[in-house]
């Protein structure tokens, strides 16, 4: 559920299977929701209705022009999906208002936000000037991943360091291939200080007689590198 100046309503909600959409310009769903949702709708009085994004298993956002549009495509959505066995989670689906905010408006975060696929969505002044969508990785499941990667270094830090730097590798990778978007680098670069830290500190305890410190272990990178903070998924066009 994002918008700018095309994209002022939207509603997303939650469904106990998988739908998809995808779309550039037209008004096109792929699936299930083309089939029984949207095809009356496009074929009379067809709404503002943009895809914003595709849906990743059971989450999906509708991105409307129109507000009246998104409230009339609420109100059906859910009786839509039950000829089919679908149902619309009620505590997680939604209308909101998410409008770019004037350009007057001082700061440069609007306080609008929402939570999506392990993402936070807001708008950020670029450049001081004008207000463009971002997202950053959501408090709860970057704070989430740091705790379990410093709970796997606590039980497998006696593994030998080779060991440890391969399963570290593919769990960072991991971490970096699905929230690697844009605009996200700055949580990827904090959430990799973090993975530092942790691997660093429970080496540290392996021995009572052999202390490592910060820039041995610094070298210790330099043999087994860990994987370095890039963009995956370009998104928005930017």
């Amino acid at each position: 559920m994002v918008q700018d100046e095309d994209y002022r309503t939207a509603v997303f909600g939650k469904t106990e299977r998988t739908v998809g959409w995808e779309g550039d310009g037209e008004p096109a769903m792929t699936g299930l929701v083309r089939h029984c949702m949207l095809g009356n709708l496009q074929r009379t009085d067809r709404p503002g209705l943009k895809s914003l994004s595709h849906s990743f298993t059971l989450d999906g956002v509708f991105g409307f022009e129109l507000e009246e549009d998104a409230r009339r495509v609420q109100a059906v959505l859910g009786k839509r999906l039950q000829r089919f066995g679908l149902t619309l989670h009620p505590d997680k689906t939604r209308l909101l208002d998410f409008s770019r905010p004037p350009p007057e408006r001082t700061g440069g975060r609007s306080p609008k936000t929402f939570d999506f696929l392990g993402f936070t969505w807001y708008w950020r002044k670029v450049r001081g000037e004008r207000w463009s969508l971002r997202c950053k990785t959501r408090r709860a499941r970057l704070a989430r991943a740091i705790r379990a990667i410093h709970l796997w270094c606590k039980e497998h830090r006696h593994l030998p360091v080779k060991e440890q730097h391969a399963a570290l590798t593919r769990r960072v990778q991991g971490h970096i291939n699905y929230f690697g978007v844009s605009g996200n680098t700055r949580s990827l670069r904090n959430f990799m200080h973090q993975v530092r830290r942790r691997w660093f500190k429970w080496l540290c305890r392996r021995s009572q007689r052999t202390r490592l410190n910060w820039a041995k272990f610094l070298d210790l990178l330099k043999v087994y590198p860990l994987p370095t903070v890039r963009i995956v998924v370009p998104i928005w066009g930017c």
